[in-house]
């Protein structure tokens, strides 16, 4: 059922934006912490690293069928026991003595994440009005650089007062918050949540995107992109720590270009609604974060024309996400099969973000310069250059092939 006619539906709206938003917190909360995270466990910048990309590991692994599952178990479902197993993965975290339970935690956490996010498009298409669903899905793919940005601006209190504990503490009281208030405001899905009956029919959609190249040249591009994104945003308070950057300061210039980010998320959308091409977005893009990243590890530039490059980075590149969400239907080998393609995305993006970050710290560590990171990401970029003219080749392709033979499947 629609709510079409149901009040208040903003609320519900917020409400699952808001547990999203808990993604980017969970993410967020890390970037601050790790001069603290490795006084408390004595680990150095490359074992610090895992502790950013243990939360992506669940998405990484089984990302294209956690839409399926999400299905299949309850879209409310899903989320709220997402939301709870983050708080017991936080609190867990909290009172680890070891980087061992402090990496179990992160791993826990990374199952929570896939299980929170996934279902938010389908919940917010059955709570909002059919004629405001576009306006909504805009603002749930902002859900990852809000919660990341907010945590990065609170965080640097929190740790400055009361530590790292009190802030795994406090993003896991969140959590059940939210879980409780969605658990009261939400109704249940309509259907219940069906068994193991029809693994055939429920397998033919994953089947038919994994042998697709569509799906893939999606999963590669975000791969990169994220591995880029978070390679930055995950190491920068501690670059400009070593740079003589205050604590709080850092905090809040990493949290604002963070934020930026939004511009280019929106930005994608617009554009190809104004017919612009998608190669050439995706170009300029993967271009732009290019200069940014020689400008910000290698150019040897003051601080401010660095900071610059930052703002450039993540602006510019935010259009890199929105054009592969507006590819993905064209894309997508069916019309049945586009939450799946969306998955192998998550799951290409999680895979980036999982591999990059101790690399980096790796590469990092051995030459003892963060100039060292330079060539490594802008491979990246450039890499993602040519999956951009991919994409966009096969993008015009197959939507010239859908206006030309409306009704046929993808």
């Amino acid at each position: 059922m629609r709510a079409d006619n149901a009040a208040p539906w903003g609320g519900k709206l917020a409400l699952i934006i808001a547990a999203g938003c808990t993604a980017g917190l969970h993410v967020g909360k890390v970037p601050v912490s790790l001069p603290a995270l490795r006084e408390a466990f004595g680990l150095d910048l490359f074992e610090a690293s895992f502790i950013l990309s243990m939360l992506v590991i669940a998405a990484m692994l089984v990302g294209v069928f956690g839409g399926m599952l999400a299905d299949r178990f309850g879209q409310r479902r899903s989320m709220l026991c997402g939301l709870l197993l983050a708080a017991v993965a936080g609190l867990f975290g909290a009172l680890a003595q070891s980087p061992t339970q402090l990496f179990v935690s992160r791993a826990v956490e990374s199952v929570a994440f896939i299980a929170t996010i996934l279902p938010g498009p389908a919940m917010i298409a059955r709570v909002v009005p059919t004629g405001r669903l576009r306006t909504a899905l805009g603002l749930w793919s902002g859900y990852m650089p809000a919660g990341m940005s907010l945590a990065l601006v609170l965080s640097p209190v929190v740790l400055a007062h009361l530590g790292w504990r009190a802030l795994w503490v406090g993003t896991s009281l969140i959590c059940i918050a939210l879980a409780v208030w969605i658990w009261r405001a939400i109704p249940p899905d309509d259907r219940p949540a069906g068994g193991l009956a029809g693994g055939e029919a429920l397998l033919a959609p994953v089947r038919a995107t994994l042998s697709a190249a569509g799906p893939w040249l999606l999963a590669a591009g975000f791969a990169c992109y994220a591995a880029q994104w978070i390679s930055l945003f995950g190491f920068l308070p501690s670059l400009y720590a070593d740079e003589g950057v205050g604590f709080g300061v850092a905090g809040s210039l990493t949290a604002l270009g963070v934020a930026i980010n939004m511009i280019g998320t929106t930005g994608g959308g617009m554009l190809a609604q104004r017919g612009v091409r998608l190669a050439r977005v995706y170009a300029f893009a993967s271009a732009a974060m290019l200069v940014a990243i020689w400008v910000i590890f290698a150019s040897g530039w003051p601080f401010a024309a660095r900071y610059a490059a930052v703002m450039l980075f993540s602006a510019a590149g935010g259009l890199i996400p929105g054009s592969l969400f507006v590819a993905t239907p064209v894309m997508a080998p069916n019309p049945h099969t586009v939450s799946t393609t969306t998955g192998l995305m998550q799951q290409g993006s999680a895979s980036g973000q999982f591999l990059m970050p101790p690399l980096v710290a790796m590469v990092v560590s051995a030459t003892g310069a963060w100039s060292a990171a330079w060539w490594l990401l802008g491979s990246l970029a450039l890499l993602n250059i040519g999956i951009g003219v991919a994409i966009g080749r096969r993008f015009d392709a197959r939507l010239k092939a859908l206006q030309q033979r409306p009704g046929v499947g993808r």
